[in-house]
């Protein structure tokens, strides 16, 4: 808790500091519901639980936030963590407080969900409800701040994974809203969580060099504002040290040692006018030699959250660097606070013009939301879209678009648009052709050349960065990929209809809805997708429309089996009950061998099978086999295909063993965390001749890793 803050008369007193017409009297009933919701429970630590909602109020205080926020902070557990309700809040503090904790409250996880998904869909209600207002991210992120404050409590496996989300998505948030000295406190905190021990080294050696820093800066300061006063320009010059996690990411970056990092050293130079920050920015470079590629401005053209500065790195006294940063009062405000700096003192959350510059990323993603089914999908396209490094790059139009660093000219297109994105065949940088794989660059103004007649390729995934062009890469190809499915589907099934005698009419008729129903798929498309895909094979699905035979024909077929059926001959025996082995499933061509098994007859096995060796003990149990040539009998095959994890995969080969005239009996498939697609095929083929060819032809297909018996 803020240290100021430790009852409800300290936060009140914080508020009228900054806010004279605050409603106090909806601050304390706020309190006290609270504290009546909360009377039983404690934090982790043992302290009493109302602590917590008055410390996120206080961070709020702090950034001097309207009454609505704060009322709405004191209340944000009750409905989750008590007996209280939404329509509760809504009688006893109005539309706007219930609006605010009814998005910040968990959903209840359904049964179906994992703790993975229940939490994507939690953080989607909450940035829908961020959409509307923005408020309710403000207080996300108080809440999570404290929380982070107090994340020793937690066992160590909580602690890291708390921390880490902090880090890929609050604290990209809060840099996407500008609120740079949240960004910073979350990136510093989840610093010390992931990687305690690195973070203590960092920390200690910042602290021993911090007084030799300080003196230094002093000296630079000093010099600064000599000049600034010899050339009457307004100028309130502070200095700072980089933060510990932005240190770290220097050392990563750069695979450089701690005291390989030069530019830790910071002076910020607040002034009054844009006119006098190009001023300055003369001066220092007058003043100390600048590094070159180091200048950049913010000003003529702002970050993406608003930012703006200019920044320059110079080599200073004693050969150290020093980055400075130049800005007048207005830009300071919106780089430390962002868009909270825009609702101090407001009591509504309509968005103006300036505010919505702020969340025009957030409104994209809501509007693509829609096409998210899975929410794991759209935390994945929320993260995508708030990472920090981008590039700036112009339309021939002369619009800005910022992108993630690595884009390519396939991310631009879909950032326009989603068919442009489709329709993408080439770009021009320069007015020059270049590769869809080029790497945007700060300045580039880029032509995105389109054919209505191109769709996207699956090799595009290999080199776009943004969330948003992978999924809708993805969307397209799953789409492409179910209509071939669907025909695929239909085809295969009429085939097997026709080997059975039986009509194409029987695929609009009422007995194929039933059989659809009862291998679990809700319509006849979802059959032929599934038939197509090669998860229901079209055997399956025609046998279950074949009339039953009557019990006296499948006990008279079965009673005594004759030794010579499908092509066998058991050499010195009559009239025995056998079954080919399931173990290694031997077809004509195959050399033979039987074994007696008591009470089942013999079992025919592939010479080559690998449990002969185990069986070969009993010699006298083993008995001569031989094929006798038949007609057009079919004998079950197995093969087993090891693969590269791909959409329609399956599909690919069960087109292709379709189009040799082999019938899927059965299969099963499964995939390994190192992306690889294991299936295996229970085959009716002719012969050996007929499986080895088949075998080959899959060998051959794009993806294919492995093919064997």
């Amino acid at each position: 808790m803020p240290e100021d803050v430790k009852t409800i008369d300290d936060l009140i007193k914080k508020v009228l500091a900054y806010n004279h017409d605050a409603d106090i009297e909806l601050l304390r009933k706020a309190y006290i519901f609270s504290s009546e919701a909360h009377i039983e429970q404690t934090r982790i630590e043992g302290s009493p639980y109302i602590e917590h909602p008055l410390a996120v109020a206080a961070i709020l205080a702090d950034m001097k936030m309207d009454t609505t926020t704060l009322t709405a902070a004191i209340l944000h557990d009750t409905v989750e963590d008590s007996s209280a309700t939404v329509k509760d809040i809504k009688t006893l503090f109005g539309n706007d407080v219930a609006f605010l904790v009814n998005a910040l409250t968990k959903l209840s996880k359904m049964e179906f969900m994992t703790k993975e998904e229940a939490q994507a869909e939690n953080f989607r209600k909450m940035l829908l409800a961020m959409a509307e207002d923005v408020r309710v991210i403000l207080i996300k992120f108080a809440d999570r701040l404290h929380n982070m404050k107090t994340l020793e409590h937690l066992p160590e496996p909580k602690r890291k994974r708390i921390a880490a989300e902090t880090l890929d998505i609050y604290a990209a948030i809060a840099n996407r809203l500008g609120i740079g000295w949240l960004k910073t406190e979350f990136e510093d905190l989840s610093f010390r969580f992931l990687l305690p021990e690195l973070y203590g080294e960092i920390t200690r050696k910042i602290a021993k060099r911090k007084e030799e820093q300080e003196v230094y800066l002093r000296e630079v300061v000093e010099e600064v504002q000599k000049k600034l006063k010899e050339e009457n320009i307004p100028g309130k010059v502070s200095s700072r040290v980089k933060h510990s996690y932005g240190i770290y990411q220097k050392m990563q970056k750069q695979q450089i040692t701690f005291e390989q990092v030069h530019d830790v050293l910071g002076i910020r130079i607040i002034t009054d006018t844009k006119a006098n920050c190009y001023a300055i920015m003369g001066i220092i470079h007058s003043l100390w030699t600048p590094v070159p590629g180091r200048f950049k401005d913010y000003i003529g053209v702002a970050k993406s959250n608003m930012y703006q500065s200019l920044h320059t790195t110079v080599i200073g006294p004693k050969g150290e660097r020093v980055e400075f940063q130049i800005r007048t009062e207005e830009m300071n405000r919106v780089a430390e606070d962002g868009i909270a700096s825009h609702w101090r003192y407001k009591e509504k959350g309509a968005f103006n013009e300036k505010d919505s510059r702020y969340i025009s990323w957030l409104r994209e993603l809501i509007q693509s939301q829609k096409e998210f089914s899975d929410a794991k999908d759209f935390l994945e396209e929320v993260k995508g879209a708030v990472v920090p490094d981008v590039v700036y790059v112009f339309t021939p139009k002369g619009d800005i678009k910022d992108l993630p660093v690595g884009s390519t000219p396939v991310d631009l297109a879909y950032s326009i648009h989603t068919q442009i994105g489709h329709r993408c065949v080439g770009a021009k940088v320069g007015g020059k052709i270049v590769p869809l794989r080029y790497q945007l660059k700060n300045g580039d103004t880029v032509e995105i050349i389109t054919s209505p007649t191109h769709g996207p390729s699956r090799d595009w995934l290999k080199f776009v960065v943004t969330q948003r062009a992978k999924s809708r890469i993805k969307q397209w190809i799953k789409a492409a990929e179910r209509t071939q499915s669907v025909e695929l589907g239909i085809r295969l099934l009429e085939t097997e209809l026709k080997k059975h005698n039986m009509s194409n009419a029987m695929m609009k008729s009422d007995e194929i809805l039933n059989v659809a129903k009862a291998l679990g798929v809700a319509s006849l498309e979802e059959l032929f997708v599934s038939v197509g895909f090669g998860k229901i094979s079209p055997h399956q699905v025609v046998n279950k429309l074949l009339p039953e035979k009557p019990v006296e024909e499948i006990v008279h077929k079965h009673a005594k089996p004759p030794a010579e059926q499908k092509g066998i001959s058991i050499k010195g025996i009559d009239n025995i009950l056998y079954h080919t082995a399931k173990c290694c499933f031997p077809v004509p061509g195959d050399n033979l061998v039987g074994f007696i098994t008591r009470g089942k007859g013999v079992t025919i096995h592939n010479k080559k099978c690998h449990n002969l060796e185990r069986l070969a003990i009993d010699d006298a149990r083993l008995v001569e086999v031989e094929w006798k040539q038949e007609g057009e009998t079919t004998y079950p095959a197995r093969l087993l295909v090891e693969a590269v994890d791909k959409p329609g995969i399956l599909a690919n080969l069960s087109a292709l063993i379709s189009s040799v005239n082999v019938n899927i009996r059965h299969l099963e498939a499964g995939s390994t965390p190192d992306q690889k697609a294991h299936i295996g095929f229970i085959l009716e083929v002719k012969d050996k001749k007929q499986l080895a060819a088949l075998i080959q032809k899959i060998a051959s297909v794009d993806g294919i890793l492995r093919v064997k018996r």
